[in-house]
């Protein structure tokens, strides 16, 4: 599953593909090149890596996504809890927020999806 991290350039490349897919690798070379000024032999060596961690393919020059967006964001949250905070998410909500405040209505927000959560685990 480590291949579901992604470098912050894979992420940004992704970020992309998620909004376009499937899109024309050349479309995507256009994209890639509007958006992070990269050159296209630049965007071919990423989307080869991220076709080598099975996180898009591309058929026919037509770039498709095989793992979702909210997968990869799951997966790379769970990661940073487990590394640095000792799989402790009540820790990192703490570090999260710091001496910063929180609204009424985000508060009302976080309960409401902890209860969501913990009805879906029962």
């Amino acid at each position: 599953m480590s291949d579901l991290l992604l470098s912050e350039s894979e992420y940004r490349m992704m970020d992309i593909i998620w909004d376009n897919a499937p899109v024309e690798s050349g479309r995507l070379v256009k994209l890639c090149e509007n958006r992070l000024s990269w050159k296209k032999s630049t965007t071919y060596t990423m989307l080869k890596k991220l076709c080598e961690k099975n996180i898009v393919k591309n058929v026919d020059s037509v770039v498709s996504v095989l793992v979702p967006r909210r997968d990869i964001q799951s997966h790379e949250s769970e990661h940073v809890v487990a590394r640095s905070f000792g799989g402790s998410l009540p820790a990192f909500v703490n570090a999260f927020l710091g001496n910063g405040k929180i609204s009424k209505k985000e508060a009302d927000e976080l309960i409401e999806l902890i209860e969501t959560h913990i009805a879906d685990n029962q």
